[in-house]
């Protein structure tokens, strides 16, 4: 998310690290890569000279115990969060309630739908029992296209094709939905200068009595988000704001520094448009991610969507055991495919951002690898799987021909497969992978190891 931004800020921080004397020239030079990089992120130009002004005030002040270089790097990050929202904003949902409602708005066309399925999706998989309604009567096939999403989150959906009034939709389905923990109400985009529809979403408002609302904000809107979130606000209480589409496009800083300016507190943001893609904001993790530091905490939480309880009880299993065959890896490919591209991923992981913005390429060629590796895989037999010690030359001629992977890349699986069971079976801290309980620590481990043997 927000490429350009974060490669610039990464450059910015690696010049700053690599530099024997912090001086006045170097100080300018940073906060000028600082300014360019958040203008053109479409952040308000006021925030950002607010901003460059504050640290170029403070980095002129002497800090007892940290070096010039870490006072500056220190700077940059903090004020980046207090631009972006301080602190994570939690929401609280009581499970008591039934049904605990969530109503979502927005304009046309900003994702309304798949972020109600993402969001039915995550909480579902946190041990909520939920629905999700449509209440969209105005967009054509917007009921069917909730059910699908639906359908794929593994979630009841409760549409009316044919009813047009969205109050009495509600109305017919509001005894059934009682025995659910959180029902997630989809409702109509709409233009806050319209009044007409605004006066229906007050009415809506008032009929569902929903616990929460959230607006949902498509992260190419920029700086004019604060306009959007002010309209909406009038209309009925914002609890909160999500912001979507924020891998595709460099406009999004500008979304979340004005969200923060008028206090709409950014909860979630959308990553992309599988049901997974879907993260909790939380600025302090998010600038770590975008200043090449990573972010452990949002990994963890992807990998808990992506991988199903039974899936993670197996793993643990099989870790705690001291087994891994070319089964378990095959299923490890499918999960980390299923939690998104490598170079997301990455991102997250201490020490691998600053490799991806140095070799922009590297991820997509190991993204190539993968998809081979689960050709070749699947062309095995179950012995060749659970046995790969006896995986001989004609064997893996045989699997590169039924799979069209060349011989030389499945020795190199074969290769990393061993590497990865040496580890496994060597660290007692991996077991943390199969219960999902592992820390920074292990984490940045996996990372150098790997950075060196596979990278």
């Amino acid at each position: 998310m927000l490429d350009k931004l974060g490669n610039v800020l990464k450059k910015t921080m690696s010049k700053l690290a690599g530099a024997v004397f912090v001086d006045k020239k170097i100080t300018e030079e940073i906060i000028k890569d600082l300014r360019y990089s958040l203008l053109e992120a479409d952040v308000d130009t006021k925030i950002v000279f607010s901003l460059i002004e504050k640290i170029r005030k403070k980095a002129s002040e002497k800090v007892a115990g940290l070096e010039k270089k870490e006072q500056l790097i220190k700077l940059i990050h903090d004020e980046l969060i207090e631009i972006l929202g301080k602190e994570e904003y939690e929401v609280k949902l009581d499970k008591k309630k039934k049904p605990f409602k969530i109503m979502l708005l927005g304009l046309y066309g900003c994702g309304k739908t798949t972020t109600a399925a993402k969001l039915g999706f995550y909480y579902s998989k946190r041990g909520f029992k939920t629905a999700l309604v449509g209440l969209d009567v105005h967009r054509p096939a917007a009921p069917e296209q909730l059910e699908q999403l639906a359908l794929k989150a593994k979630l009841p959906s409760f549409v009316d094709k044919e009813d047009k009034q969205s109050g009495r939709i509600w109305k017919k389905f509001e005894k059934k939905l009682s025995k659910y923990n959180l029902v997630i109400i989809d409702t109509a985009g709409r233009d806050v200068l319209s009044s007409a529809l605004i006066n229906e979403l007050k009415a809506l408002y008032r009929e569902i009595k929903p616990d929460l609302v959230f607006l949902v904000m498509p992260a190419d809107i920029g700086k004019s988000a604060s306009i959007q979130a002010q309209g909406f606000n009038k209309a009925g209480k914002i609890d909160s704001v999500i912001v979507t589409r924020m891998d595709g496009t460099a406009k999004g800083g500008g979304a979340l520094a004005s969200c923060s300016e008028t206090n709409a507190k950014v909860v979630f943001i959308g990553t992309g448009e599988k049901l997974q893609d879907i993260e909790i904001f939380d600025p302090s993790s998010f600038v770590s991610r975008l200043l090449g530091m990573g972010d452990l905490k949002a990994l963890l939480e992807k990998a808990k969507l992506a991988v199903e309880d039974k899936e993670k009880e197996k793993i643990k299993t099989r870790i705690e055991e001291g087994k891994f065959t070319l089964t378990d890896l095959y299923d490890q490919i499918k999960a980390m495919q299923s939690m998104g591209p490598l170079g997301k991923i990455a991102d997250m992981i201490p020490g691998l951002g600053g490799v991806k913005a140095k070799v922009p390429d590297l991820f997509d060629v190991q993204e190539a690898k993968l998809k081979k590796w689960r050709f070749a895989i699947d062309s095995m037999t179950q012995e060749e799987r659970e046995n790969p010690e006896k995986l001989n030359s004609n064997r893996i001629a045989r699997i590169s021909k039924g799979s069209s992977v060349s011989t030389s890349d499945i020795r190199e699986m074969i290769k990393q497969y061993k590497i990865v069971k040496e580890f496994i079976s060597s660290s007692k801290a991996m077991k943390g992978l199969g219960t999902g309980q592992i820390d920074k620590k292990t984490l940045q481990k996996l990372a150098k190891k790997f950075g060196r043997k596979m990278f």
